[in-house]
């Protein structure tokens, strides 16, 4: 009992816990910047294991195989016969090649390698071969192989139902998805504490009649195997020992805080896998909980409507720092909104979607529900006047801005309130305003696409283009929010080929692009569809033009003359930028170079964006030998079908220090203070 007393006093501490919290943190620097080793390598051609989550989109199938290690398995099958009888825990082999994940190869983008690494994943297969081994044994398996066909005995409302009980969203559309993600209420749909409560408190009230330990035990069981059919997502898993370490601060009476008890399950996971800090369900998670929890007693002063709200703002301005950080977009509208829908999925949809499991006679009833649900998202998804875009922070002013929500929290008052809309201000205008010259060439695959940031003017050269990809909504437009573009003042399109300005026609219709400029020679008809879209948008367009003032700098199109072929008509760019000579080649080959030598006199280059991709007819010679450049990138796709670049056209920018974006990923140049300072990202 001496030793239970010492115990109870010291978990009261509370500087033991933010102790801890360091300490994790720290940690987690650490172990993040340590390469780690993984039991498999490239060389490994197979592998077996248990199946412990499978997705299905289109003719591919991913799988999670727990084998030695965690697997993530990619495999596109030819018929779905092959994949029809697999099934959760079913032990198969795998027969592919084996791959390190890449990290992000365009700045502030998604970073999938670090993403896998959070659910301890090192390496990818693309499988040649799947082979089945046998089926599962194991009952928790079984029960959730049964539900799932249970599931699909709904055929109106299981893919609802197959959220809330398999943590998979896969098979919501992707419109009204993407409309849940506008409004900031994406995360009803992910399985959380939330749902943990619901459960647990219904739980508890069927067996209200055992003993408190008794009840407890059976629930945690329950909560236990449901964690299981979810593949013990983070705010699943963090709700649940949550959940548990309150019942034991309650049975033996610790009185130990509870935002405390979040902060140790917080280091607590840290240690475990330090990756998880890349995981954004786990900062939502763990930063939303411990605010709700710590600012419980302002949260509960009021009536039911104004306490709902107090928790929708605390969740907003807790979540602000971590949606700008990865979305760099706010919705304020979310605040709203989520006061609306929180009690409508957790009251009705939720619990009818278990409701429907049991009795799939109720799926047409639930699908009213679910309807109404994706109808009013849809109305409101289209309200776009109270949607900031705000570009990336940096991690100390995320800290500072904690720091003063903090204490705007702990005391409501006029000064604590304007130190936080100050912060809040610095965010917005962060990165807008240019006073030094940025130049981005922006990894597109196969493709060019370069942008210049100079006084507040956002030039785009190219737009890359990827018939399977839409390289706009993927990476363009993301990465302008990041770097705060949010119009493009000028768009150059260097000729008309695809790899060019395949993206064109989307990023005008979903970005704000103020004019557009052609090169020279006949309008090919990807350029006459783009220029229907520029008519009816009323957005002003030029072609063959000479040059371009912006501001204090003018970018000199290099015209020489008209040519039969669209590669030697591209637009071919000169610039100084803060004293340093920029050259833009688009598809130019050796006559045009021959010509430009001829017609101006140009040397010493510090930066030239290379003809061609580094084919064999651009880059002669005698042209690089003219311009001497410094620094050459060559925009190319990763072990593209062309072969690109050419060996001797390597040889030719012998002298030049070459960046290549299939291998250093996006290059950015950046002038401060007269000085080049160059920063890659490096798959």
């Amino acid at each position: 009992m001496h030793y239970l007393k010492k115990l109870k006093i010291i978990l009261q501490y509370n500087y033991i816990y933010y102790f801890l919290l360091i300490l994790s943190i720290l940690y987690v620097i650490l172990m993040i910047n340590i390469n780690h080793k993984s039991i498999y390598s490239e060389s490994t051609k197979e592998v077996s294991g248990i199946i412990t989550d499978y997705k299905v989109i289109d003719d591919k199938i991913t799988i999670y195989l727990k084998a030695k290690e965690n697997i993530l398995i990619n495999y596109y099958f030819k018929d779905k016969k092959e994949i029809n009888d697999l099934s959760y825990g079913d032990y198969i082999k795998v027969y592919g090649s084996f791959k390190i994940p890449n990290n992000n190869t365009n700045f502030n983008l998604f970073n999938y390698k670090k993403y896998l690494f959070s659910k301890n994943i090192k390496y990818m297969v693309t499988a040649k071969k799947i082979k089945f081994i046998k089926k599962t044994d194991n009952i928790f398996y079984k029960m959730k192989n049964k539900i799932l066909k249970r599931i699909n005995s709904c055929p109106k409302t299981g893919n609802y139902i197959k959220t809330f009980i398999f943590a998979d969203k896969n098979d919501i559309d992707n419109t009204t998805y993407s409309n849940y993600q506008k409004l900031g209420i994406s995360h009803l749909l992910s399985i959380s504490g939330l749902h943990i409560s619901f459960i647990s408190l219904l739980l508890l009230k069927i067996f209200s009649k055992l003993s408190e330990i008794k009840r407890y035990l059976i629930v945690s069981i329950i909560l236990f195997i449901y964690l299981f059919f979810t593949n013990f997502t983070i705010s699943m898993f963090r709700a649940y020992i949550q959940f548990i370490l309150f019942f034991i601060n309650k049975l033996f009476k610790l009185n130990v805080k509870n935002e405390n008890v979040v902060v140790l399950i917080l280091s607590i996971f840290l240690f475990i896998n330090p990756f998880n800090i890349y995981n954004i369900g786990f900062l939502f998670s763990f930063s939303i909980c411990y605010g709700l929890i710590r600012f419980n007693n302002l949260i509960n002063k009021g009536n039911i409507i104004f306490k709902l709200f107090k928790i929708s703002l605390i969740s907003f301005l807790i979540s602000i720092p971590i949606l700008i950080y990865n979305f760099f977009k706010i919705n304020l509208l979310s605040i709203f909104v989520n006061i609306l829908f929180v009690p409508f999925i957790s009251y009705i949809i939720f619990p009818f979607s278990l409701i429907t499991l049991i009795f799939p006679f109720f799926d047409n009833l639930n699908y009213i529900f679910i309807n109404i649900f994706e109808k009013m998202s849809l109305l409101l998804s289209n309200i776009n006047i109270f949607t900031i875009n705000i570009s990336k922070i940096p991690i100390l002013l995320i800290f500072i801005y904690y720091i003063f929500l903090y204490k705007l929290l702990l005391h409501l008052n006029k000064k604590n309130c304007i130190k936080l809309i100050f912060t809040l201000i610095i965010f917005i205008l962060y990165k807008k305003i240019v006073i030094n010259s940025y130049i981005t060439f922006i990894d597109v695959g196969q493709g060019d696409s370069t942008l210049i940031r100079t006084f507040n003017k956002n030039i785009l050269i190219d737009t890359g283009g990827n018939i399977n990809y839409k390289l706009s909504d993927n990476i363009l437009i993301p990465f302008f929010k990041s770097e705060g573009v949010n119009k493009i003042s000028y768009l150059i399109l260097t000729h008309g080929d695809f790899d060019h300005m395949g993206e064109a026609i989307n990023l005008v219709n979903n970005f704000k692009v103020e004019k557009v400029i052609f090169n020279c020679g006949e309008y090919n008809d990807l350029e006459k569809e783009l220029i229907k879209v520029l008519d009816k948008k009323k957005i002003k367009y030029y072609s063959c033009i000479k040059e371009l003032k912006i501001n204090n700098n003018k970018l000199y199109f290099l015209q020489t003359s008209v040519y039969d072929n669209e590669n030697d008509n591209s637009n071919v760019i000169y610039t100084e930028l803060n004293g340093y000579k920029f050259m833009f080649m688009g598809d130019a080959g050796v006559d045009k170079e021959k010509d430009i030598l001829d017609k101006y006199n140009i040397s010493n280059i510090d930066v030239l964006k290379v003809g061609h991709h580094g084919s064999k007819t651009s880059s002669g010679k005698e042209f690089i030998d003219e311009i001497n450049p410094k620094y050459s990138i060559i925009s190319v796709g990763k072990n593209n079908r062309y072969g690109h670049p050419n060996k001797e056209v390597l040889n030719n920018l012998d002298n030049s220090k070459i960046y290549r974006t299939d291998k250093q990923g996006s290059i950015m140049f950046k002038i401060k203070s007269n000085k080049l300072k160059i920063d890659t990202c490096s798959p």
